[in-house]
C-alpha cells in the first residue's frame, strides 16, 4: 500500500486559500497570492525535495483547473516534468471534461477511490485542495501532512481545519525549519490513537494553581 501525502501551504492562523495568485479562488477572499512575497531558496528548495518520488497527484476540481490551465506544455524545471508526466486523479462532485494528459476522474464513492488509487501508487501527492483534504481528513485516508506555515495573520479565507478533520494523533517526523522570511516547514505523520487529556494542576505535573496563571 502506497502513502498518500497532503502539501500545503498556510498562514499562521492555517487559513490555506489562494496562496498563489490573486486569480486562483477570488470570491470574498482580497488575499490572493499572500505567499508569493514570502517565497525562499529555502522553501523552494524543500519543495522540490518533498516531491521526489512522487508517482500520482490527487487533486481537487478547482486546483485541478488552475494546474491544467498553466503546467501542461511547460518544460521549464522538474515540477512541470513531474506535473505533466504523473498520472492525475481528480475528484469532484459533476463530471467535468479534464483535458490535461494523464487525467482520471474518480467516481463518485471517493474514500474508496482514493484507496484504490493508494493501491496503485507508492507516493501520492495532494496539492491545495481544501474541500478534498477536509474530506481525507475526515476519513484519516492520508499518511503523510506537510506544512509549510507563513508568517502573517489573515482572519478571513477556507482553513485548512475547517469542520473537515476528526480527533487525532500526528507524530513530527523531523525538526521545523525555518526559512529566512520567517516560513516553517512541518512535517507529520499519521500517529495512532485520539488526543489524550489531564490536568496540569495534579501534584505529579509540578504545576501548581500558580503554575497555571
Amino acid at each position: 500500500m502506497g502513502l498518500i501525502h497532503i502539501e500545503l501551504f498556510t498562514t499562521l492562523d492555517l487559513v490555506g486559500q489562494a496562496p498563489g495568485g490573486p486569480d486562483e479562488d477570488p470570491v470574498g477572499f482580497p488575499f490572493g497570492g499572500w505567499q508569493a512575497p514570502l517565497l525562499s531558496e529555502v522553501t523552494g528548495a524543500q519543495i522540490l525535495a518533498a516531491y521526489e518520488g512522487t508517482d500520482a497527484l490527487l487533486l481537487g476540481r478547482r486546483t485541478y483547473d488552475i494546474f491544467a490551465a498553466y503546467w501542461p506544455g511547460r518544460k521549464d524545471g522538474v515540477i512541470a516534468e513531474l506535473f505533466n508526466r504523473v498520472p492525475k486523479y481528480v475528484a469532484s462532485r459533476g463530471t467535468p471534461g479534464l483535458p490535461w494528459t494523464g487525467s482520471t476522474l474518480l467516481g463518485p464513492d471517493l474514500a474508496g477511490a482514493v484507496r484504490e488509487v493508494r493501491e496503485r501508487h507508492e507516493h501520492v501527492k495532494v496539492v491545495g485542495s481544501l474541500d478534498l483534504v477536509q474530506t481525507l481528513l475526515r476519513e484519516r485516508l492520508f499518511d503523510r501532512l506537510d506544512l509549510w506555515v507563513h508568517p502573517i495573520v489573515l482572519g478571513v479565507g477556507k482553513k485548512v481545519f475547517d469542520g473537515g478533520a476528526v480527533p487525532m494523533n500526528v507524530a513530527l517526523l523531523e525538526p521545523p525549519v525555518a526559512a529566512p522570511q520567517g516560513t516553517v516547514y512541518l512535517r507529520y505523520g499519521l500517529a495512532e490513537g485520539t488526543p489524550r487529556t489531564g490536568d496540569m494542576s495534579l501534584p505529579d505535573r509540578g504545576l501548581g494553581s500558580e503554575g497555571t496563571r
